[in-house]
């Protein structure tokens, strides 16, 4: 036998414990709402709480007293008994130190002195950065590598699918003095190439020069003549 005498009467004990707990709410009806008791409110008493008499507080001794005035002549008498009182020792001659006198002269001489070498640092006119952008670009076209005409190496630097954006971005380029140039491809999307060079190591260059100065991830391609 799987199971023996001992887990059986168990089973049964518990079977008949449920039944007489679950059997009874199965047949009894809700109470009605007249048979429960109606809510009660309790209102705790009072607490009682110790009264203690607390002294009236006195107000300090020198609170509503008002001085007398003191007429302008007697004050300036008794400043006088107090100045004749106590040594004179203004009457007695001071002795002063020419060292920090001359030192400040010269300072000051030395100020006005460096005044006019700065003055015209200040008249210098400011450089137009519109004009400091043009510059670099012609530096950029002189002194880099020249787009050779059937050149087989080009730097690709987007493709965008509104031909707007595309021409923006080689007008950019070309402001800044990068021979830059568009394609149209076969999958609806336009290309922006600067190039073409006739070596890797120019279109490389430039690539790198793309990265740091304008923030251009390039790729290096071939392209067809």
């Amino acid at each position: 036998m799987k199971y023996g005498m001992r887990e059986r009467i168990s089973g049964i004990i518990i079977v008949v414990a449920l039944g007489v707990i679950f059997v009874p709410m199965l047949f009894d009806e809700p109470e009605s709402p007249e048979q429960r008791p109606d809510p009660v409110l309790t209102i705790d008493p009072p607490v009682d709480v110790e009264r203690r008499d607390v002294p009236e507080p006195t107000p300090p001794e020198g609170l509503g007293q008002i001085q007398a005035p003191v007429a302008p002549g007697e004050g300036n008498a008794s400043q006088a008994d107090q100045g004749q009182s106590e040594p004179s020792e203004s009457s007695q001659p001071q002795q002063v130190d020419p060292e920090p006198a001359q030192q400040v002269a010269e300072q000051a001489s030395s100020e006005r002195q460096a005044e006019p070498e700065a003055a015209p640092e200040a008249s210098q006119p400011r450089e137009d950065p519109i004009a400091a952008l043009a510059r670099q670009a012609e530096q950029r076209t002189t002194s880099g590598p020249t787009a050779v005409e059937g050149g087989e190496w080009a730097v690709q630097v987007g493709s965008f699918g509104e031909a707007g954006n595309a021409q923006r971005l080689m007008q950019k380029l070309r402001d800044q003095g990068y021979p830059a140039y568009s394609r149209e491809r076969n999958n609806s999307l336009t290309t922006v190439y600067v190039g073409p060079f006739g070596a890797s190591e120019d279109a490389e260059g430039v690539m790198s020069e793309l990265k740091s100065r304008e923030n251009l991830q390039g790729l290096l391609v071939k392209v067809d003549s």
